[in-house]
């Protein structure tokens, strides 16, 4: 086994001087306040290096996926937004731009997320209240006025039509002369999380395998700068599941992604590069920390040993992370404020691409604009002021953090085991495996709270007599009826034999084996809505009834 002066050496040699090469740093030195240098990375002065720490951009990237990491460049910084109508969430996202953010995040609401037209009885009283209402490509245009789609790059938080949603967005940058090699953003596009932890799914698990691998296969092709998926874990542990569970049951649905694709007839190395996660930073500072090392550590063994990837980006995890919105509380709700700063600290210090802070208010109700101003200086605080983006894998060498990443680790595969024993994620989800897991970890967490073994500052102590008024965003209700009248407007002045052949042939196609993409697409254009497209296709697959596991 190697030192680390030696490892060191062959690193700055190769991967490093390729990298500033290609990139360079933000700038030429960086010191601490007192003007002590700060070297890129930091090692043991003598004994041997372990092999499973790695370099920064080598292999198993427990130490991160890039070699220069924030010294090169800061993370994306995102703030999530969408509500009521496309017009207010554009002026939120243009808003968000002049402030400084990097990246634009859309949340959409309930009836989009469910394949539901805004005037579909389902979704009555849901229109735009958790999100933005996109019924058409006509409000996807609205949505990204004025917005660079070559320049800026978008995150859609939608899964079971997600699909669609990406045909809107590649629609309007065709009509603004946009190539789509020149796109770039990511689709959640995970469905299986939805079965265990969030449930906006629509069809049966294998038909959504379909979709998803069909994205992967036309995006390979046509859209190379889009991720096409972010396997979450987010929703897992906003469900109540640990950070074990997190890693454990988040991995397990990507091995089934990646196992599905190659069974599509794809080669791993033309699509995993593209693959990218999402998780979430909790309140234990260093479990998160040494959560996200585990994670990159072991996705790296699972591509290389399991599946054979040879291109070492196939092997790289590349991951958003977003504050814990089920941490919030509305009991005192500037103390969100600590709690967020505090998460996204140890997503920075974890080595995240990618960051959304939460704001503070969000336990009352959507964000409002001062909030998520906040949220997003949060971020730029940490970046410039704090020193934490000057070294790279800055706590690494911890014996506490070098611990916990093991820990975490061992016991993520003990759970992927178990899972593969099932007949892998999707297999182990119908039996409800992670379903009850997850419950069960939820529970003992409450019973935690109720006893106050787990503190939770101004809910179960340090609470206040009386709290202070915080001002809550209001959505209209009269949004309803202006999206149904843009879907009377749109139904009424489209032409009805394009449109009706374009369905058609997406029906046609769902019930063969051709790709899906190029014909919801072409619907797209024919201007047929969300739900049209989305009942096209459930005529074919049905809808998936979740069992009741007790």
């Amino acid at each position: 086994m190697a030192t680390f002066d030696e490892k060191f050496q062959q690193w700055s040699q190769g991967t490093l001087a390729e990298a500033l090469e290609k990139n360079g740093e933000r700038r030429e030195r960086f010191e601490s306040t007192s003007g002590i240098p700060m070297d890129r990375i930091y090692g043991p002065a003598r004994g041997e290096y372990p092999e499973n720490l790695g370099l920064p951009g080598d292999y198993p990237f427990t130490r991160g996926i890039q070699p220069t990491m924030y010294r090169g460049r800061f993370w994306t910084m995102r703030q999530y937004a969408g509500f009521g109508t496309a017009e207010e969430s554009n002026e939120r996202y243009r808003y968000l731009l002049e402030q400084g953010t990097t990246g634009l995040s859309v949340a959409f609401d309930l009836p989009t997320q469910m394949g539901r037209d805004s005037d579909h009885e389902l979704a009555h009283g849901e229109v735009g209240k958790v999100g933005v209402a996109i019924d058409s490509i006509e409000d996807m245009e609205i949505l990204l006025k004025d917005i660079p789609l070559d320049k800026v790059t978008t995150s859609m938080t939608i899964n079971a039509t997600a699909s669609i949603m990406l045909a809107f967005y590649l629609v309007v940058a065709e009509r603004h002369g946009v190539p789509w090699d020149k796109v770039g953003g990511t689709i959640q596009n995970d469905v299986l999380k939805e079965y265990i932890a969030r449930g906006t799914y629509v069809y049966p698990p294998t038909a959504s395998m379909r979709i998803a691998t069909d994205i992967f296969a036309f995006c390979a092709e046509q859209v190379p700068r889009w991720n096409t998926i972010s396997i979450s874990g987010y929703h897992i542990r906003e469900a109540g599941s640990t950070a074990v569970q997190e890693v454990a049951f988040t991995l397990a649905d990507g091995i089934a992604y990646v196992q599905g694709a190659i069974d599509a007839g794809l080669d791993v190395d033309d699509f995993a590069g593209r693959l990218s996660f999402f998780f979430n930073v909790h309140n234990n500072f260093f479990e998160e920390i040494a959560k996200y090392r585990a994670a990159r550590r072991l996705w790296a063994k699972i591509m290389k040993e399991r599946f054979g990837a040879k291109s070492e980006r196939s092997m790289m995890m590349r991951f958003h992370s977003q504050t814990a919105g089920s941490s919030l509380t509305a009991q005192q709700p500037i103390n969100n404020v600590v709690r967020v700063a505090l998460q996204a600290l140890a997503a920075v210090c974890g080595g995240t691409q990618s960051l959304h802070t939460n704001s503070y208010d969000e336990a009352l109700g959507l964000p409002t604009q001062d909030a998520v101003g906040v949220a997003l200086r949060t971020q730029q605080v940490i970046a410039y002021e704090s020193g934490a983006a000057d070294s790279i894998d800055p706590m690494a060498g911890s014996y506490y953090i070098e611990n916990l990443t093991d820990e975490i680790e061992r016991r993520a595969v003990e759970y992927i085991d178990t899972i593969d024993k099932l007949g892998g994620a999707v297999a182990a989800i119908e039996h409800g495996f992670q379903q009850q897991e997850i419950q069960q970890a939820a529970y003992n967490y409450q019973r935690a709270v109720e006893s106050k073994d787990q503190i939770v500052v101004g809910v179960n102590r340090f609470t206040a007599e009386t709290e202070t008024p915080t001002d809550v965003l209001r959505i209209d209700a009269s949004i309803e009826n202006k999206q149904r009248a843009g879907l009377a407007t749109l139904r009424s002045t489209r032409d009805d034999q394009a449109w009706s052949k374009a369905l058609a042939a997406v029906t046609e196609t769902a019930r063969g084996t051709g790709n899906l993409m190029p014909v919801i697409i072409d619907a797209v254009r024919a201007s047929a809505t969300l739900g049209e497209i989305s009942d096209a296709m459930r005529g074919v697959f049905g809808e998936f009834d979740a069992p009741v596991f007790i």
